[in-house]
């Protein structure tokens, strides 16, 4: 009796050891006796114990930061980039027999690909082209991966830190930039203003009531508001006249 309660626990831990279950989204990765046998799951198997041994490899879409690095751009700018790699394992038999770490080994080329690509671009193209930058990286990090069965779908360069000194000179720059474009569209107004105004001169000057319409007008806006001053202009011919009476009487005496 002891026997066969003996012979059932045996049984037992060896159903226990051999019966193994992978998650959807899992593969087990077998070895005997050192020797890759293949890749299984998901769902339920078997494996020899004591022979087979299962590493079990998450197949699931990871983010890894890439950790802040300090850079110097193509036109020697200093700055502090940092970035995330999305990565999935598309073949579980290379990610454990190709690279020791996989997830390790992803994180360091993504930092030294960040470092390579960064350093060749300028400050402008990295602050106003970050798309492109992106899909550098992505392109290259993947390249580089996929012997060890990995696929990179995206990184994005998440902050770009620039130093203090460079901030206050690019906010000076964008202020003359903006105090500029103030100038020029002011410029630009003037010169809308003084045409119009040498098209309604001509105008006027082609019928000399129009000039009297005019002030008549300027009055009546001018009563509008209730002003107790009221400027009457003179036309140059009576102002003329005056001058030359007045340059005669001085020829006289």
């Amino acid at each position: 009796m002891i026997f066969l309660a003996f012979i059932v626990l045996i049984v037992i831990i060896f159903l226990s050891a051999a019966i193994k279950v992978v998650r959807e989204y899992e593969r087990g990765v077998i070895f005997r006796l050192g020797r890759l046998v293949g890749a299984k799951g998901p769902g339920i198997f078997f494996i020899i114990p004591l022979i087979d041994q299962l590493v079990k490899v998450d197949l699931r879409v990871m983010t890894m930061d890439v950790p802040k690095q300090e850079l110097i751009t193509r036109d020697n700018v200093p700055v502090t980039v940092d970035a995330v790699v999305y990565f999935r394992v598309m073949n579980a038999e290379d990610a454990v027999t190709q690279v020791e770490n996989y997830v390790m080994a992803t994180s360091l080329i993504s930092q030294t690909t960040l470092r390579s690509i960064v350093g060749q671009s300028e400050l402008d193209e990295l602050l106003t082209h970050r798309d492109k930058i992106n899909e550098a990286l992505q392109k290259i990090i993947d390249e580089k991966t996929d012997p060890w069965g990995i696929k990179v779908s995206a990184v994005e360069i998440k902050e770009v830190v620039l130093p203090e000194e460079l901030k206050r000179a690019m906010a000076r720059q964008a202020e003359t930039e903006r105090e500029r474009r103030a100038k020029i569209i002011n410029a630009e107004g003037e010169y809308q203003a003084s045409t119009k105004l040498a098209e309604a001169a001509k105008i006027i000057s082609q019928n000399p009531i129009a000039i009297q319409l005019r002030y008549l007008q300027t009055l009546s806006d001018i009563a509008a508001e209730n002003a107790t001053t009221v400027v009457f202009p003179l036309p140059m011919e009576i102002v003329r006249a005056f001058s030359v009476l007045a340059g005669d009487s001085e020829k006289k005496d």
